[in-house]
């Protein structure tokens, strides 16, 4: 998969922990996605993580950038798994 990290995206999945494996995962394949609120070239793409106790992993990219952009990834404890 094509894609790049934002310092933002790198310095948040060293802080939380987040195995890039997982965050990979969640980009390619999520099981659902949600638009962002505020800016229309943002997605959020979500994914249960079951190595980590099934808690959702958010990633949110840019989808128009070419390659595609990371922008931040964080567990969110507020949503899940479908």
């Amino acid at each position: 998969m094509d894609y790049e990290l934002t310092q933002h995206a790198r310095d948040a999945l060293e802080k939380r922990e987040i195995d890039v494996v997982w965050m990979e995962r969640t980009v390619a394949r999520p099981e659902w996605t949600e638009s962002d609120p505020v800016d229309s070239d943002l997605e959020h793409r979500l994914a249960a993580i079951p190595e980590f106790g099934d808690r959702v992993l958010r990633v949110i990219v840019n989808r128009k950038a070419s390659p595609l952009r990371v922008v931040t990834a964080y567990f969110d404890r507020r949503r899940n798994k479908p």
